[in-house]
């Protein structure tokens, strides 16, 4: 019972911090205005590079990807079970934060930071290397992070860290429920690939 507390209030401090809406947060401060009413609406980095000001689109990718990275780190760093449940916390956070009425960003982000809090070598270089493969191949920048979602759990697995790599692989079914969007659009061929103008 004290352990399912103690992993309930970890999974709590993961969904706060997670929640964030860093998006929202760094382009009212960066004069940038209300990301919502921008592009897609979303509050992602993607998103934010609409508003034109790369740095804060930039800024917006780090605190994204950290704010469920550095809960992991500070609290708990080379213990599985809590660090799984900040980081599910953290990731669920992100994609339904309670301040925005549950309408938050898709995660990748997010999800990246994790890979570098939990299996940084094993997940973070099969998501790299499989981002860039795909994105010089295809050049869809949507379809390069859906397929390196699926390659870095299958790693982390195949390495033998299976809880890690089980909350990976939910990490990557919920990461593809909110690209479902830019999936129809991959199907129908509407999709923008990286590079094109309008």
């Amino acid at each position: 019972m004290a352990i399912a507390i103690l992993l309930l209030m970890n999974f709590a401090v993961g969904y706060i911090c997670g929640s964030i809406p860093f998006g929202l947060i760094i382009t009212k401060l960066g004069g940038a205005g209300d990301v919502r009413s921008i592009g897609s609406g979303n509050i992602g980095a993607t998103n934010v590079l609409r508003t034109g000001k790369k740095g804060l689109a930039v800024l917006t990718l780090l605190c994204d990807a950290l704010k469920g990275a550095i809960p992991i780190w500070l609290i708990a760093r080379g213990h599985t079970e809590p660090a799984i449940a900040i980081a599910a916390g953290a990731f669920i956070g992100h994609l339904f934060p309670i301040w925005l009425g549950f309408k938050g960003g898709k995660g990748i982000a997010t999800y990246v930071g994790l890979l570098l809090a939990l299996a940084w070598w094993q997940g973070f270089v099969a998501f790299s290397a499989t981002w860039l493969i795909a994105a010089a191949v295809f050049r869809y920048s949507s379809l390069a992070a859906l397929l390196a979602t699926l390659a870095a759990p299958a790693i982390i697995w195949w390495q033998g860290d299976t809880y890690v790599a089980y909350l990976f692989f939910a990490l990557t079914a919920l990461a593809w429920f909110m690209h479902r969007a830019n999936i129809t659009r991959l199907l129908n061929g509407s999709e923008g690939k990286i590079g094109a103008k309008g």
